[in-house]
């Protein structure tokens, strides 16, 4: 191999190198040549233990870290935009938002599952607590965070009355306290639905009153639901609603009475049957009666009626009308009338505008006609006047949607 000629640095002679010697000429060789002629290069880098090791264990173990959105402490966070949690580091396992009125918050993740959003946005003036888990992680993150109040704030009142029974013209009719400048919105947050299933609108009156109906009177027996989600539903600028709530109506049996002023007669009908037929007296020529579809929305037995509150000056004054029962807002009443003779009814149209029956004083005689009939009726009840001279009463003249095409009311839908 050449040996004896390696330089005598050591003054041996030549042909004299021991095995010792020998061997550590050989490992004088420089340590780059020999990884260059004898290991690869994933020899070369391959980590043997020790600090290399440690710090890529340390880098795969990572901790995850939770981020709530509104910052935990915050205490007028807005209540106009979701809750959000993300995760760096990991994936999220859980998370909860529940408000201190006992509400939760549900939501969803994305594909990830690094981002949880929730479903609607959080209530005004509530205070949550957001508890998330990170997969594999020991310990929960919890933070918390209360919304602001809203500034101004409106409130729908409807009718009819929760739990109520109604006839079958009976709309749902909400009137709010504030106006509304967004329609759409407060619209979308107001639902009315009917078993039996059928399609109902809703038709804004005014930017204070929004009515729903179906195409036709409701099927008798139905029970219709009203949720009203109008909670932080900015209704007009910055006035937000404050109602969270589910209500539910019935309809009872139908009963449809139509008065023709022609013949002075009033037929009413029970479920398609004639139940009883009264002698009337309508308006005059010179305050005639609204024609057109109504439907009762007010009843008393006996009541004070004022010509001076209807613009007709001090013409009458009656202290205990009996048995009246409201028409329209403008004052048009189907009521009991003990004052007129008898011979009226059925002969002459002498009233201010209302439809009169025979009645006694007192409203207590069960024998009279005005009795009769306002025993047999309830709210929501419809009737129907013909021949009176006068043209159809406006469909927001008391809850008198009806006399609105199916077209023209779904028209006034803002959604």
């Amino acid at each position: 191999m050449g040996v004896q000629h390696i330089s005598n640095g050591s003054g041996l002679q030549p042909g004299k190198w021991s095995r010792r010697g020998i061997l550590a000429a050989l490992g004088a060789v420089p340590a780059g040549a020999a990884l260059a002629g004898c290991s690869s290069s994933a020899d070369a880098s391959a980590p043997t233990g020790g600090k290399g090791a440690t710090a890529s264990v340390k880098s795969a173990t990572k901790k995850a870290t939770i981020t709530v959105t509104p910052v935990s402490g915050t205490r007028k966070a807005d209540f106009g935009t979701p809750v959000e949690v993300t995760v760096a580091d990991g994936t999220l396992a859980s998370v909860t938002v529940a408000g201190n009125d006992g509400s939760t918050l549900s939501g969803s993740f994305n594909d990830a599952k690094t981002k949880w959003t929730s479903a609607q946005n959080p209530y005004s003036g509530t205070k949550y607590t957001v508890t998330a888990k990170a997969q594999g992680a020991s310990d929960e993150t919890v933070a918390t965070f209360t919304t602001k109040s809203p500034g101004e704030t409106f409130i729908g009142y409807f009718t009819p009355e929760a739990d109520s029974t109604s006839g079958v013209g009976m709309p749902v009719s909400i009137n709010f306290t504030h106006a509304v400048t967004d329609r759409a919105a407060v619209q979308k947050a107001i639902t009315v639905t009917a078993e039996p299933e059928v399609e109902v609108v809703g038709h804004w009156f005014s930017d204070t009153r929004l009515d729903f109906r179906p195409e036709t009177y409701w099927a008798k027996g139905t029970k219709i639901t009203l949720s009203l989600k109008l909670k932080d539903v900015e209704g007009s600028d910055g006035v937000y609603g404050v109602q969270s709530k589910d209500v539910t109506f019935h309809i009872g049996r139908e009963q449809i009475s139509t008065v023709d002023l022609s013949t002075k007669e009033m037929v009413v009908k029970r479920d398609g049957a004639t139940l009883a037929t009264y002698p009337v007296s309508g308006g005059n020529a010179q305050h005639t009666t609204w024609s057109g579809i109504m439907v009762i929305s007010e009843r008393f037995k006996q009541t004070r009626m004022e010509s001076s509150t209807v613009g007709l000056g001090d013409e009458y004054d009656i202290s205990d009308v009996p048995h009246a029962q409201r028409l329209t807002t403008s004052g048009t009443f189907v009521h009991g009338n003990y004052w007129a003779s008898t011979s009226v009814f059925g002969h002459e149209n002498t009233s201010h505008g209302c439809v009169g029956l025979h009645d006694a004083k007192g409203a207590s005689d069960s024998s009279v006609d005005g009795y009769k009939f306002y025993d047999s009726s309830i709210l929501g009840d419809v009737v129907i006047v013909r021949n009176s001279g006068e043209k159809t009463v406006e469909a927001s003249n008391g809850l008198n949607g009806w006399n609105l095409s199916w077209a023209d009311w779904k028209a006034g839908s803002a959604v």
